[in-house]
């Protein structure tokens, strides 16, 4: 029987933009062997797929097309928007997952969607070798969480036109490396790109889970809770962040691009 498989904008309302993930609702728990090889098919730095369990709650999984992965944002910001929008679950209900982080959450805020995740802070480390090179430049800062390198580099523009050496970036035993600046556009706090070779993606458009890192790093350095937060990929993206103690409140909007069936 063909499944429905949906490709979602996440954080962003303007379609082609922000970061696309690619969404599966399952009757049941998939082969992770089969999984892995949709979410290559789908060829998106995301994959998501869902099983409903009987309490109207969801298990989520994410896939890049390389490998199975711990937390994404953006993924499970486009999985909550296709289970409203397509009436899996009412539109003030919350959604809630059961994941490889543990429980998350989200509820839908006008045309926002707030999702409820773990802090992820970063401390600081010694730039690992090779880090200085790939990149061209030696960091500011660096640091590292149980997923990611943070660096810190010294304007916006150092963010905007980084050109990495993926190959050495690769060597990095790390999921990814997220590289920020504080902004300089108005009604922005700070910016970022992410980097992930390691993981089958060089770039990643929007990461969200990203910000579990970036929220309570930019809380040290600016002194507030709140932020709002613009990924300066190509594609681009709109972050709100809140950090709440060991929980960060990630915000952004979704819009649907695709849907399809898979025959396979």
């Amino acid at each position: 029987m063909p499944l429905t498989i949906t490709q979602v904008d996440a954080f962003t309302s303007e379609p082609f933009s922000g970061n696309p993930a690619a969404v599966c609702l399952l009757p049941a728990p998939a082969d992770v062997t089969w999984m892995q090889r949709v979410a290559r098919e789908m060829n998106l730095s995301e994959t998501a797929f869902l099983v409903r369990r009987p309490n109207g709650e969801y298990d989520l999984r994410w896939f890049t097309p390389a490998v199975e992965v711990d937390l994404c944002g953006h993924a499970t910001l486009a999985s909550a928007h296709v289970l409203w929008e397509d009436g899996h679950l009412q539109a003030n209900a919350p959604a809630v997952f059961h994941t490889r982080s543990g429980r998350l959450s989200a509820n839908r805020r006008s045309d926002w969607i707030e999702m409820d995740f773990p802090a992820e802070p970063a401390e600081p480390v010694p730039a690992p070798a090779g880090l200085a090179e790939a990149f061209g430049f030696e960091p500011a800062w660096v640091g590292r969480n149980r997923f990611d390198y943070l660096v810190e580099v010294d304007t916006q523009a150092t963010v905007e036109w980084l050109s990495p050496d993926f190959s050495a970036l690769k060597k990095l035993e790390t999921r990814g490396i997220i590289v920020t600046a504080r902004a300089e556009a108005e009604g922005v706090d700070f910016v970022s790109r992410f980097f992930a070779p390691g993981t089958g993606v060089d770039e990643d458009p929007v990461t969200g889970s990203a910000h579990c890192c970036l929220g309570p790093y930019w809380q040290q350095r600016i002194g507030r809770n709140a932020f709002t937060a613009r990924q300066v990929s190509t594609r681009g993206g709109l972050v709100k962040v809140t950090v709440q103690g060991e929980r960060i409140v990630l915000s952004g909007r979704a819009v649907t691009v695709l849907r399809g069936e898979l025959l396979a």
